[in-house]
């Protein structure tokens, strides 16, 4: 008989080989211990693998290896790792990130002490090598309208009962989801009748570029517009809901250092 977590953190990694140590050992710096770690390396191309290896060694009883045969991408990624999970809390990391010691103790209290969420997060830090640069203000307990406006959910900084993933079938496979695939997953959820917090504290600090321009592709503004097309009907929203579909294309038009301005006020 296999000890099942409390907590399952599912991590896909891709080429982090430089940034990946940092990450594992801010899971094991966590105040909270009864955790699984468990990283699906999605193809890499440089020593990400073995990074993850080394730690699995020093750790065999708590973090654990899959490997996809080629890159797939983090949707299958991720729903890879949520087929192996065990823990009945499902908590996301990305392996070029950093958590606060205390966010897994955190966000499980409010989970284990408000049964009417599903959905914990937090506000999170922007850093890069320069030091900490921006920081969300994420809404406190976000209700479906908001949505309208983009993700109310930092992803990477998520726990999630697991409960809740099995119900809406963890992360739709689609082309038209990359760069969205959590937008569309919160859609899902609060579709279901699931509902979330977060945490007005920033428990996670999220490697980001300052040059908002690098993620600035039309593609991925389209495919923000479908998924707002398909909130406004999952969650039977007024049709003015709509006219919220033009903001990301307007967005994605904007001149390059006008759209680099708003990013950064938007998180200073």
């Amino acid at each position: 008989m296999h000890h099942s977590p409390t907590i399952s953190i599912i991590m896909g990694i891709y080429n982090c080989a430089d940034t990946l140590g940092e990450a594992i050992e801010s899971i094991i710096n966590q105040t909270y211990i009864d955790w699984e770690l468990i990283m699906c390396d999605d193809g890499s191309q440089d020593n990400t693998l073995e990074v993850a290896r080394y730690y699995m060694l020093q750790d065999p009883k708590r973090i654990r290896i899959i490997k996809n045969p080629m890159n797939m991408g983090l949707n299958k990624t991720l729903n890879k790792c949520l087929a192996e999970a065990r823990g009945q809390y499902i908590a996301r990391m990305d392996g070029d990130d950093v958590c606060d010691p205390t966010r897994l103790e955190k966000e499980l209290k409010v989970l284990s002490e408000h049964i009417e969420f599903a959905i914990v997060s937090s506000d999170m830090l922007f850093f890069d090598e320069r030091g900490v640069w921006g920081k969300t203000n994420v809404l406190e307990l976000p209700q479906p309208k908001d949505f309208l406006l983009g993700t109310r959910f930092c992803h990477a900084a998520c726990m999630v009962r697991k409960s809740a993933y099995d119900a809406v079938g963890g992360y739709t496979v689609s082309e038209n989801l990359l760069r969205v695939e959590d937008y569309h997953l919160w859609c899902k959820m609060y579709a279901h009748g699931f509902r979330g917090i977060n945490i007005k504290e920033p428990l996670y600090q999220m490697r980001d570029d300052r040059n908002a321009t690098n993620r600035k592709k039309f593609k991925y503004r389209i495919n923000e517009v479908y998924v707002k097309i398909q909130l406004i009907k999952m969650l039977k929203l007024p049709l003015w809901g709509y006219f919220y579909c033009l903001r990301p294309l307007l967005l994605g038009l904007l001149p390059n250092f006008i759209f680099d301005r708003l990013h950064k006020i938007k998180n200073s």
